[in-house]
């Protein structure tokens, strides 16, 4: 009764669906879950989902083959069903979603009027009668006898068994070795996949019934237009879903192929000459773009790469590698949702991968847009937002703004190096982290231990653009006051004025040692000049440090640094805190 009645409410929810994707103007799409070679079987499958399930249509699909799909549906109710009903054992579990472009003249239900929304019109000969009493009017072609059919069966080689056997195992009806054999495993699972298909369960199929299931279990493949591609000017050959994507322009390394449908599907031919050094560099680089989410594993061996990245709606899949001076590979991205053709098209791709001669020229794609945010076309992952932060041990320890941390997914520093956050106190608004890796800093902070003078010169070293510049500013100063505007002691009030990026970053005496910590600007439904900023103290900063199991390192009181001196000083110890979604 639980099976029944999930299966009722998800078809009585996308009932309403269609008329509400013609309203809204959002295109509507079918769940495919069955293709024949013959109509008439094609029409008893149909008859018989008919008697199980809402919202059956049969369309020709071209090259002799007719489509059993439900809907229409907006999108997103069509994973709906496509979940529920494969998780309901109603429908095959290779079932998919078409596009309305592919399909073509209807043949279920006889008369249907199907909603103009869903499909194309090129190609359609319409619902006419006629049309379709002519169609199943035609004769089907005789098929071999069980003798014909073994005898067929012999001249397959044994890939073609292996094969067959992988069909049926990927439409549920076989479960044993994918040997190539045909035991009595095998022929008891190719009578239930002919029964199930409307033919005579002999357990031998025929020439026109392996290319029935071989259709069926390439199905995924054929909807997105999988064919070979040859890229003269990469020099790269293979599998590719042709209908899906289309060749947009190159900027090198890339070959850019952009999606050609409302799928979302894309694909990168990698093309460059190198070495190993050229290969690790891509690697690294391949990391920092939107189009290589951060889940997923990662694999770098002597002379290739493997990148998987799963989020932010996509799925995508890198490999590379170098050979006799060339570095050549792809990226497939394909939307979420969508894994077992996924799978097949990255398997497909993968197997038929052909390098051929040369590589893509340098100069390709001259007239290009450029960006600071590009990177060879491709957009480059960007954290929520940065600021600043300093070592304060050996080990790689740092000091930051509560800020910089809070509800990160993921926090880095210098945007190379992830990092844990120790501890945070959001009364002060100061953060510690530590770096997962251990790190060797150039200069680490020297807390002052004195009270500083007012009105002396101080020195602001900070990341004031998020990164942009790729390393810290230096802003100058004065100390106006030892507290805050309420009388704060753990403040300074600095006559200075700072950016967003500078929050977190160390603020210098003329000696060179950190009398404090930037902190944000105040919002407090007031508005401060904007040389106004504040600093938590040195004091403030070693009770937390104690707080986090650190030990600061006090100042000697040296004397007063050179300009050059300071910012070697400054640069070796600020770094770039970026949050990350």
């Amino acid at each position: 009764m639980i099976r029944v009645l999930s299966a009722l409410s998800i078809v009585a929810l996308c009932a309403l669906q269609p008329a509400a994707a013609q309203q809204s103007g959002q295109g509507a799409v079918w769940v495919q879950i069955e293709a024949h070679p013959s109509l008439r079987a094609a029409q008893e499958r149909a008859q018989y989902f008919s008697d199980n399930l809402a919202d059956v249509h049969g369309f020709a699909l071209g090259g002799g083959w007719y489509g059993i799909v439900l809907g229409p549906y907006a999108p997103e109710d069509a994973r709906r069903v496509l979940q529920v009903y494969r998780s309901e054992r109603e429908i095959p579990r290779d079932s998919f979603i078409v596009q309305p472009n592919s399909l073509r003249q209807p043949f279920w239900p006889a008369g249907a009027v199907i909603p103009n929304t869903a499909l194309s019109t090129d190609g359609l000969l319409g619902n006419q009668p006629e049309t379709q009493a002519r169609a199943a009017a035609d004769p089907e072609p005789s098929d071999e006898t069980p003798s014909e059919a073994r005898r067929s069966e012999q001249l397959l080689t044994g890939q073609e068994r292996r094969d067959l056997q992988v069909a049926l195992q990927a439409a549920g009806f076989y479960n044993a070795a994918i040997d190539g054999a045909f035991g009595r495993g095998t022929r008891g699972a190719m009578a239930e996949w002919q029964s199930a298909r409307g033919f005579e369960a002999t357990g031998v199929l025929t020439t026109r019934q392996r290319k029935a299931l071989m259709d069926e279990y390439n199905a995924p493949l054929i909807s997105v237009g999988m064919r070979r591609h040859f890229d003269r000017d990469a020099g790269i050959e293979m599998q590719m879903p042709m209908d899906a994507v289309a060749f947009s322009r190159y900027e090198p390394p890339f070959a850019h192929y952009d999606s050609a449908t409302d799928l979302g599907a894309r694909v990168l031919l990698i093309s460059q000459p190198g070495n190993r050094a050229t290969l690790f560099g891509l690697y690294d680089i391949m990391q920092t773009l939107e189009i290589v989410p951060l889940d997923g594993p990662r694999e770098k061996q002597g002379d290739s790469f493997t990148l998987v990245g799963r989020g932010s709606g996509i799925v995508s899949h890198t490999e590379a590698r170098l050979q006799n001076g060339e570095i050549k590979g792809f990226t497939l991205i394909w939307p979420e949702g969508d894994e077992e053709r996924r799978a097949r098209v990255l398997t497909a791709m993968q197997q038929s991968f052909t390098r051929t001669g040369g590589v893509l020229s340098p100069a390709a794609g001259g007239n290009a847009v450029q960006s600071v945010d590009l990177v060879s076309g491709l957009q480059v992952r960007k954290p929520r937002l940065s600021r600043s932060g300093f070592f304060v041990d050996g080990k790689g320890s740092v000091v930051t703004v509560a800020e910089a941390v809070r509800n990160c997914t993921r926090v880095t520093l210098d945007r190379a190096h992830e990092a844990d956050v120790v501890t945070v106190d959001d009364t002060l608004g100061v953060a510690v982290l530590r770096p997962t890796v251990p790190l060797a800093p150039m200069e680490v902070a020297r807390l002052t231990q004195g009270e500083a003078r007012l009105q002396s010169e101080i020195t602001l070293s900070g990341f004031s653009y998020e990164g942009i510049l790729g390393a810290p500013s230096l802003t100058y100063g004065t100390l106006a006051d030892i507290k805050g505007l309420g009388g704060e002691e753990q403040l300074s009030r600095l006559a200075l004025a700072a950016q967003e990026g500078d929050a977190g970053g160390p603020v210098f005496d003329a000696g060179g040692s950190v009398m404090g910590m930037l902190l944000p600007t105040p919002n407090e439904g007031r508005k401060l000049p904007d040389t106004v900023s504040f600093a938590a103290d040195a004091q403030a900063l070693r009770q937390v440090l104690q707080e986090a199991g650190l030990r600061a390192i006090d100042d000697t009181g040296a004397s007063s640094l050179t300009p050059d001196e300071l910012n070697r000083r400054a640069t070796g110890m600020t770094v770039l805190v970026s949050c990350w979604d």
